[in-house]
């Protein structure tokens, strides 16, 4: 028999999910979703997150707390008298009676090789570290920080140039998929749960703006993983002179370049960038205020010559 499911995330990676958990059939109970969020230029418009937007279409009652520790909160979650509960980029700590509330507990669709890359930004943080390697993960929540028992694993490469928009696009339809395979082993009680390693466990902390500015005094390949894994969003930054003005520049792709100099030289008129050592070729940039062009484009608009220092 299909199960009784409440679905739990937020932004546009949890939508396929979703989706493919209501068109296998199962009878979702109910969404929980983040709250609407201030949007708009001015800020003063609320706008509703992608899974809700989602679950109104299909028809699905739509739950939005701001927090789920109150007992009134915990008794209506368990009033649904759901199977499984399955979360996906939710964005709230679950205590430990929702993790509880569901019959035969609550899964976790996470975005990583678990124990790599436990926490917030799985995605990104292994792009930055230069993974060849990484995947979807379907494991039973417990009380820890993405620390319980794994049940299924679909891996993925990533490639060379790969950037985490790319990487989050592959893995968003790949975590679908799976957690579909992982409720229909679940429905029929066979899917079996495997204790995560011991060793190698690395955390994927939230990114910080702080940390977003492009240092080119290190390698060339550090500075290409930090400029991927940062695209789009927040976005990897430097500033240059142009037309004897200093401007904010977002790099969003890049490649390994050719050549050696200072680091943020800019070396030739193809936009390779001298780094501490190799270079980087800027692939695709964004001046402040405009939009994201390719560096054919940006050289047209941008008069710059070699020996330019991107800063």
């Amino acid at each position: 028999m299909p199960l009784r499911v409440i679905f739990m995330g937020t932004p546009d990676f949890s939508v396929p999910t979703l989706r493919a958990i209501a068109e296998a059939g199962h009878d979702v109970a109910a969404v929980y979703t983040q709250p609407p969020r201030p949007a708009g230029r001015r800020g003063l418009e609320l706008t509703s997150s992608p899974v809700q937007r989602e679950a109104e279409r299909l028809g699905v009652e739509v739950r939005a707390p701001k927090s789920l520790k109150g007992e009134g909160e915990q008794q209506a979650f368990r009033a649904l008298q759901a199977d499984v509960a399955v979360v996906v980029a939710y964005g709230l700590l679950l205590p430990l009676p929702i993790l509880k509330g569901a019959r035969l507990g609550c899964y976790n669709g996470h975005a990583s090789l678990l124990p790599r890359w436990r926490g917030a930004a799985p995605i990104q943080r292994a792009i930055m570290a230069g993974d060849v390697q990484t995947g979807m993960m379907v494991m039973k929540m417990d009380a820890g920080l993405d620390t319980g028992p794994i049940a299924m694993t679909e891996r993925v490469s990533i490639g060379p140039d790969m950037t985490a928009g790319e990487l989050h696009d592959v893995l968003m339809q790949a975590g679908a998929g799976l957690m579909v395979a992982a409720l229909a082993r679940l429905e029929e009680g066979k899917l079996d749960l495997i204790p995560q390693p011991q060793d190698g466990v690395v955390y994927a902390s939230k990114i910080d703006k702080s940390e977003t500015r492009i240092d080119w005094a290190r390698p060339a390949a550090d500075v290409h993983n930090h400029i991927r894994g940062l695209s789009p969003f927040p976005g990897a930054w430097c500033e240059v002179e142009i037309g004897g003005k200093s401007e904010r520049l977002k790099i969003l792709r890049s490649t390994m370049g050719e050549g050696e100099g200072a680091p943020g030289v800019l070396l030739d008129d193809r936009l390779n960038v001298a780094c501490g050592a190799g270079a980087v070729r800027l692939v695709e940039l964004q001046r402040a205020g405009g939009k994201p062009v390719s560096a054919n484009d940006f050289l047209r608009g941008a008069k710059l010559t070699s020996g330019t220092v991107f800063a």
